[in-house]
């Protein structure tokens, strides 16, 4: 009796997969065209241009960008940068920047957006020399603020706490 399930059920899922295979290929719908109905109401297959869809797309509410647009957008987030000048010396442009870390991040992470920011060479030493001072566990989430005149140990005491 219990080969006869087996056997049913297998058939059953066999049968199911045919049929669903059968409807989905046999479909001829092409994703990059759109019905439009034209004035006797017959729909008609007509391609939008990439300015068209976007044109569309903004014009229903929803923000269009591209790739480039949207790493750039992604680098800002990640590090918020802001330039101020030094009251020391007038000439000098100071880079202030607040890192946030987040619940997870590890000093790889900190060292990409201090590369990012202009204040380390690389985040692989980085990471390497907080490893050598045993510093990785000191990493907590907040929002710490540094700049380019800070020395490179004032810049890893002020985001590894401890």
């Amino acid at each position: 009796m219990r080969i006869n399930v087996l056997s049913s059920f297998a058939a059953g899922l066999l049968i199911a997969t045919s049929i669903c295979s059968v409807a989905y290929f046999s479909d001829k719908s092409d994703v990059k065209t759109t019905a439009k109905t034209s004035e006797n109401h017959t729909p008609e297959q007509v391609q939008l241009s990439e300015i068209e869809m976007k044109n569309k797309l903004e014009s229903a509410g929803y923000v269009v960008q591209t790739k480039a647009e949207y790493d750039k957008k992604i680098k800002k987030a990640k590090t918020t940068g802001k330039k101020t000048t030094s009251p020391e010396n007038n000439n000098k442009t100071v880079t202030q920047v607040i890192v946030n870390v987040s619940e997870g991040m590890t000093s790889i992470d900190v060292g990409k957006m201090l590369v990012d920011a202009n204040l380390i060479p690389d985040a692989f030493e980085f990471s390497k020399d907080i490893e050598r001072r045993k510093l990785e566990q000191n990493l907590r989430p907040g929002k710490f603020v540094v700049d380019s005149s800070m020395s490179y140990d004032q810049i890893i005491s002020t985001i590894f706490k401890k």
